[in-house]
């Protein structure tokens, strides 16, 4: 697993409120039947014009922004439908942080299952944190998950994480694995139910069985 407890990159803005994941991943790029391919879907309407030619203007046509790794977007971040493509194609694409005042709700769970970091962080600072990434002299990030500060030249902030969230992120598990790592836990207390409740056990096999007799 690569540790990643740290990131450091230039940060791209993105300052559309209500950005929603039709916008982030398009339906036309969900067709595939695994993760892969979707980079070329992430933020296609907002990328190219409808000739397929990309967008001079667009953020991330851009030489100043090219491998960026962190993106800061404008509040409820993420919201509309559940496709967790919209992760994906955010991860493929290169983008390890999303920096925004707010994140919908669904989409906070599909990223933190992912392992793509989101940071919420009052308007004013999201403002300054833009208004670095404007200028390439002066784009540098830095994000200490362990730490849980951000940085850059006009943000020294701390975003909150929950403890789960963050062992996930340094960790590198998603809500299976951190379960998996209670399996002893989860064993015993099986073992302590069928004993206290054996007719419970295997109700619906014992059914069949009779049923069939």
């Amino acid at each position: 697993m690569v540790d990643i407890s740290i990131i450091e990159g230039r940060a791209a803005p993105l300052p559309i409120e209500n950005l929603d994941t039709d916008q982030i991943m398009p339906k036309q790029f969900l067709r595939g039947i695994d993760k892969s391919g979707l980079t070329a879907g992430l933020l296609h309407d907002l990328r190219f014009d409808r000739a397929g030619r990309p967008d001079p203007d667009f953020v991330l046509n851009r030489a100043a922004y090219a491998g960026a790794s962190v993106l800061v977007g404008g509040s409820n971040f993420g919201c509309g439908s559940s496709r967790e493509h919209a992760v994906w194609g955010l991860l493929q694409y290169g983008f390890k942080v999303i920096v925004a005042p707010s994140f919908a709700e669904i989409f906070f769970s599909n990223a933190m299952n992912n392992r793509l970091l989101l940071v919420t962080l009052p308007p004013a600072s999201i403002v300054r944190l833009m208004e670095d990434a404007c200028d390439p002299s002066h784009n540098a990030v830095t994000v200490d998950v362990g730490a849980q500060t951000i940085r850059s030249r006009g943000v020294q902030a701390g975003f909150d994480m929950l403890p789960r969230h963050r062992r996930m992120f340094l960790e590198g598990l998603d809500n299976i694995g951190l379960t998996l790592t209670c399996e002893d836990q989860v064993r015993q207390f099986a073992a302590r139910h069928w004993q206290d409740q054996p007719w419970l056990k295997d109700v619906a096999a014992l059914t069949r069985e009779r049923l069939s007799a």
